[in-house]
Order: structure tokens, then C-alpha cells, then sequence
């Protein structure tokens, strides 16, 4: 297998598996991937997801000695593969926390994109060298989030000239929560905190997220907001949530 699935409580860590390649792409991986997402989102029992790379790297895009395959049939059908990957990491329930410490290349840029928040560690590096590649930077949805994610100019700069982002020019564009030395244990402890919230919730939340980037109205988002906030006021779980908030707050702010 070229990925690892690993479940720790309410966290799954998934880790492409590929070091002595920096988890480089083939078929195989994107395939293993694709199965390993549609049976976490069918699991109740995973609250959050962290993804991330073995050893040096998090991915370093596709494998050049392998390419896209030996013929269009063989391209097409290994980047359908890599697409239902991507369409997986945004519908399934979970919010999926990408933790990057080391290169994230072209297809593991579009990875780190369409995961819900990402970590990074000081050596990570994002690039698009597409069309350095004679390729599109239309990959894997890179081009649909990253333009939302730093800006069109930044984006359209970056995708142009076959660039790239440091960790440091990462978090300063809000594309990275955080950098910092460990961002495995970064990761998966704030997937911990996500796992903690009430599931509905965290749920429907993500649910919105998508719905704000793939093409909702301003007005049908409102409305979409309004049913979600009444559909979970009546929720089993909301007077528990509510309950278990006031005490928190309640005991942080009581001296000692």
C-alpha cells in the first residue's frame, strides 16, 4: 500500500507513503487514496482527518519517471482517479487538517489546497510548476481554490511563472494556519479540538464552507445558513453542547 491509515479515537491520520519519491504520485497512490477517504467518510466514528507525507516531504507531485500513463486512455483514467480523491476530501463529513513539512509540489499543492486547514513546518515549500512542465495549472482543483485561498493576482503570479510559496510567505497570505517545527503533532492535535466539537455541528459547518466556494448566491447562502442554524437549534446533541460550553466558560472565568 502506498498509504497508511491510522486511527487514534475521533482522528484518522492518513500519511501518503512514498519517502525514498518525497510521496511522489502514481496511479497506485491516488487509487489507495480514493479508498482510504471513502471508507474514513463512511465511518462514524472519525471526527477529523489529518493528512500528510512520510519521511522528508508531504508530495511532490506526480512521479516523472512514470508520467500520466502510456496512452490518453491510461492519462484519463489515472487523473479521474486523482480527481474523485479530491472530490472525496471536500464531501466527506470530516474536515480534513493537511499537515506539510517539506515540499508540496504540483499535485501535492492541489492536496494541500483542498484540505480544509493546513499546517506547515518551516522547510515547506509550495510550487506550481506546471507550465515550466508544458502542463495547466488546472490541476487536481488547484486552480479553483488557490485563486480563493491567496487572491487571484497572487495566484495568476505564482500559476504564470511557475513559482512558488516558502512557509514564511505561506502563512503570511492566510494560506497556512500556522508554521511550526512539528506539524504533524500541530495537525493532529487541533484535529483532536475539532473532534471535541459536536458533530452536527463541525458537520454542517464544512457543508456551508463548500457551498460558499462552489457556487452559492450571496442571498441562497444566507438562506442556506438560516435552515442549517434552525436544523441544528433542534438537534438531539445542541442542549448537551450548550450546557458543556456555559460550564467552560463559566469555570475560566471563576477566580481560583
Amino acid at each position: 500500500m502506498t498509504v497508511r491509515v491510522a486511527a487514534s479515537g475521533p482522528v484518522t491520520t492518513v500519511t501518503l507513503d512514498r519517502p525514498g519519491t518525497l510521496n511522489a504520485v502514481t496511479h497506485t497512490l491516488v487509487a489507495d487514496l480514493r479508498d482510504a477517504l471513502t471508507t474514513i467518510g463512511d465511518d462514524p466514528g472519525c471526527r477529523a482527518v489529518v493528512l500528510t507525507g512520510a519521511g522528508r516531504g508531504f508530495c511532490s507531485g506526480m512521479d516523472l519517471r512514470l508520467g500520466l500513463g502510456a496512452d490518453r486512455d491510461e492519462a484519463t483514467l489515472m487523473m479521474r482517479t486523482a480527481v474523485a480523491a479530491i472530490a472525496l476530501m471536500r464531501s466527506i463529513p470530516q474536515p480534513v487538517v493537511a499537515a506539510v513539512g517539506g515540499p508540496a509540489v504540483g499535485a501535492g499543492f492541489a492536496l494541500a489546497s483542498a484540505s480544509d486547514l493546513r499546517i506547515a513546518g518551516p522547510e515547506a515549500a509550495f510550487s506550481a510548476p506546471f507550465v515550466r512542465l508544458g502542463m495547466s495549472a488546472g490541476d487536481l482543483s488547484l486552480s479553483w481554490f488557490l485563486p480563493r485561498q491567496i487572491g487571484a493576482a497572487r495566484a495568476s503570479q505564482l500559476f504564470l511563472t511557475a513559482g512558488s510559496l516558502d512557509a514564511t510567505e505561506a502563512l503570511e497570505l492566510g494560506y497556512v494556519s500556522e508554521v511550526t517545527p512539528d506539524p504533524v503533532a500541530r495537525a493532529v492535535e487541533l484535529a483532536q479540538q475539532i473532534a471535541e466539537q459536536p458533530v452536527a455541528g463541525v458537520r454542517e459547518t464544512k457543508r456551508l464552507l463548500n457551498r460558499s466556494i462552489t457556487g452559492d448566491g450571496f442571498e441562497e447562502h444566507l438562506e442556506r445558513e438560516l435552515q442549517t442554524q434552525v436544523d441544528l437549534a433542534f438537534a438531539g446533541d445542541l442542549d448537551q453542547a450548550r450546557a458543556d460550553f456555559v460550564h467552560a466558560r463559566r469555570t475560566a472565568t471563576t477566580p481560583h
